[in-house]
C-alpha cells in the first residue's frame, strides 16, 4: 500500500523539476535583459539627461546664457544653412552617382567603390587637405587659378575655403557617400522590367530616371536624406577647423567653445545642443511618416537593376570626376604639404623632404596617439559586439518582453539621431564627477566610443538574426541546450559573417572619430585626430600634413584588414 502511494508523488516531482528549471532559466533571461537595458540606459540616456537637467537648472540659466547673446541668430542660421545646403548637394550628387554606377560599362565596374572611399578617409584629413588647396593665400589650387586671366592680378583667392559657402560645399561632398549608399542599395531592388518597359515606350535615359527610378527610390531617398540631414546638423569638424578664421559659428562649435572656456559652462553647452537633439528626433519621426506604407515601393521582379543596354562611358567619367574632387585633390594637398618644410604657394622640387615623416616618431605624443586610437577602438569594438548581440536577441527573439524590446530598440537608436559632439559633452560632464571619475583616462574614450557604435553593432547583427530565423535555436532548445550553450554553439557560428563585418566597420569608423574624442580627451590622453587638431591650431602645418597621411594610412590598413576578414562587401555596409 505504501509503495503504490509513493509512485505518483515521485512522477509528479520528476515532472516538476524541468518546469522549475525552465522557469528559473526564463527569469534569469529576463533579469539578464533588464540588466543589459539598465547598462545601456546609463551609458546613453544618463549623460543626455544630466545635460538637459543642468541646462534647465537655476531658472534655465544655461539657455539664457546661450540664447540671450546678440549673435545667436546668426549661429542658428549658419547651422541650418550648413545642414540644408550640404543636404541638397549630397542628395543631388549621391543620386547621380548611384544612377551612374548602375550604367557603368562592365569592364569599369570596379569604379563602384569610388563613391564610398571618402567615408574611409578621415574627415579631419579631408578637411585639412582642402584647406591646403583652397586657403586664400598659400592654397595650391588658388595659386594655380591666379595664373588664369580672370584672376591674374590678385594676390589672394579667388576661393576662400574658410567661408560659410565653402564649408557647406565641402560638407556636401563628404555626405554624398552616405546618400549614395542608400540610393544605390535601393536601385539594386528595382526590377529591370520597369526600366525596359519605359524604354520600349520611348522614354530616354533621363526620362526613365525621372519618371520611373526616382519615384521608386522614395524610401531610399527619405532614409538617405534623413541621415545626411542629421549629419549636416551635427557637423563639427569642418566648422571647427575652417570656420575659426572667418568667425563662422554653428551650434556644435558653440558647445565646444563653452566647454573649453574657463570656467567651463556645461549648462550653456547643453542648451546649445538642445535644438540638435529635438530636431534629430523630429527627423526620425518624419522619416516614418513620409514612408508610410512601404509595400507601395516593392519592385522585385525576375531581373534585378542590371540593364543590358544603356551602359555608357559618361557614367565612368561622372564617377571618376567625383573621386578626383572628393578624394584625390585633398590627398594631393596633404602630400605636398607633408613633403615641404613650410606651407607656401611657391613650390620647388628642391625643397621636398621626408623630414616631416621622420618628425612623426620624434614629436612627443604622436606615436602614443596612434596606439591610443587603435587600442581604444579595439576595446570599444570588443564591448559593442556582445552588447549589440544581446539587444538584437532581445528585439528578435523575446516577444514576451515588449517593454524591454521597445526600450532596447529606442535606446540603441538614439546615437544615430544625436550628434557625437553632444555625447562627448555629456560624457565629460558625467565622468568628471562621482561616482565614476574617469576624465583623463582611456576608459572614458572607450565608453563614448561604445555609445557611438552600439547602433551599428545592433543593427547589423539584428539583420542577420532576422535572416537566420528561429528554427536552429528551437532545435537546440529541444535538444536540451540552455540559452548560453545555444548562443555559443549555434547562434554565434551562424552569425560569424555579420559579426566580423560589424567589427571591421566599427574599427574603421572609430580610428578617425573626432567630434566626441575632442570633448573627452585630456593633455595626456590623445587620439590621432585630437592631436592633429592641436598641431593645426599651433600652426605646425607640415607636421599636420604628415599626421593626416598617417591617419589615412592607419585607416587604410583597417580597410584592408576589414576586407580580409569580412569580405569585399565590408565597404558596402558603411
Amino acid at each position: 500500500m505504501t509503495t503504490t502511494e509513493t509512485k505518483p508523488a515521485t512522477k509528479t516531482a520528476t515532472r516538476a523539476r524541468p518546469r522549475l528549471r525552465a522557469d528559473s532559466a526564463t527569469w534569469r533571461g529576463r533579469l539578464g535583459y533588464a540588466a543589459l537595458i539598465l547598462v545601456l540606459g546609463y551609458l546613453i540616456v544618463v549623460p543626455l539627461y544630466k545635460l538637459q537637467s543642468l541646462a534647465f537648472s537655476d531658472g534655465a540659466a544655461g539657455y539664457e546664457a546661450q540664447y540671450g547673446r546678440p549673435d545667436i541668430g546668426e549661429t542658428l542660421r549658419t547651422t541650418f544653412a550648413l545642414a540644408l545646403g550640404s543636404l541638397v548637394i549630397a542628395m543631388v550628387l549621391g543620386t547621380i552617382l548611384a544612377f551612374a554606377t548602375s550604367r557603368l560599362p562592365r569592364r569599369m565596374g570596379f569604379l563602384r567603390i569610388v563613391p564610398l572611399l571618402p567615408i574611409v578617409m578621415p574627415s579631419v584629413a579631408n578637411i585639412v587637405g582642402w584647406a591646403f588647396l583652397l586657403s586664400p593665400g598659400p592654397g595650391y589650387l588658388n595659386a594655380l587659378l591666379r595664373h588664369l586671366p580672370w584672376w591674374s592680378g590678385s594676390d589672394t583667392g579667388p576661393i576662400n575655403v574658410y567661408s560659410t559657402t565653402w564649408i557647406i560645399i565641402i560638407t556636401g561632398f563628404g555626405l554624398t557617400s552616405f546618400v549614395y549608399l542608400f540610393v544605390s542599395a535601393g536601385m539594386q531592388n528595382i526590377g529591370s522590367e520597369h526600366l525596359e518597359a519605359a524604354e520600349i515606350s520611348g522614354s530616354s535615359t533621363i526620362g526613365v530616371f525621372f519618371k520611373v527610378v526616382l519615384p521608386l527610390l522614395r524610401p531610399s531617398l527619405v532614409y538617405g536624406g534623413g541621415v545626411a540631414l542629421l549629419l549636416g546638423l551635427g557637423q563639427f569638424t569642418g566648422p571647427l577647423l575652417l570656420g575659426q578664421n572667418e568667425g563662422v559659428k554653428v551650434l556644435t562649435t558653440e558647445m565646444y567653445r563653452r566647454v573649453s572656456e574657463s570656467p567651463t559652462n556645461f549648462a550653456a553647452a547643453a542648451a546649445a545642443g538642445s535644438p540638435l537633439v529635438i530636431f534629430g528626433l523630429l527627423v526620425i519621426f518624419a522619416q516614418r511618416y513620409l514612408l508610410g506604407n512601404q509595400t507601395r515601393f516593392v519592385t522585385h521582379g525576375g531581373k534585378s537593376f542590371a540593364p543590358t543596354h544603356g551602359r555608357s562611358a559618361w557614367a565612368a567619367v561622372v564617377v571618376a570626376v567625383y573621386g578626383l574632387v572628393a578624394l584625390v585633390l585633398p590627398l594631393i594637398g596633404l602630400i605636398i604639404v607633408s613633403l615641404s618644410p613650410y606651407w607656401s604657394a611657391d613650390l620647388s622640387w628642391d625643397l621636398f623632404t621626408l623630414d616631416n615623416y621622420r618628425a612623426l616618431f620624434d614629436t612627443p605624443g604622436i606615436v602614443e596617439s596612434v596606439v591610443t586610437s587603435v587600442v581604444t577602438s579595439l576595446a570599444a569594438v570588443a564591448i559593442c559586439v556582445p552588447l549589440g548581440l544581446g539587444v538584437a536577441q532581445l528585439i528578435v527573439r523575446r516577444r514576451d518582453l515588449p517593454i524591454l524590446r521597445l526600450l532596447g530598440d529606442v535606446i540603441t537608436a538614439l546615437p544615430l539621431g544625436i550628434p557625437a559632439v553632444i555625447f562627448g559633452v555629456g560624457f565629460l560632464l558625467t565622468y568628471t564627477q562621482g561616482p565614476f571619475i574617469l576624465y583623463g583616462t582611456k576608459t572614458i574614450i572607450v565608453l563614448v566610443y561604445v555609445v557611438l557604435m552600439v547602433p551599428f553593432a545592433t543593427r547589423m547583427q539584428l539583420t542577420a538574426l532576422v535572416s537566420m530565423g528561429n528554427t536552429y535555436q528551437e532545435a537546440s532548445a529541444v535538444s536540451g541546450a540552455g540559452p548560453l550553450e545555444t548562443a555559443f554553439r549555434v547562434t554565434l557560428p551562424m552569425l560569424k559573417p555579420a559579426v566580423l563585418s560589424s567589427v571591421a566597420l566599427m574599427f574603421i569608423l572609430l580610428t578617425h572619430e573626432f567630434a566626441a574624442s575632442i570633448m573627452v580627451r585630456s593633455a595626456t590622453t590623445q587620439v590621432m585626430g585630437t592631436l592633429l587638431y592641436d598641431h593645426w591650431t599651433n600652426g605646425s602645418y607640415p607636421l599636420v600634413g604628415a599626421m593626416a597621411i598617417l591617419m589615412s594610412v592607419v585607416t587604410g590598413a583597417g580597410v584592408v584588414i576589414a576586407m580580409m576578414i569580412g569580405g569585399r562587401n565590408v565597404l558596402d555596409n558603411l
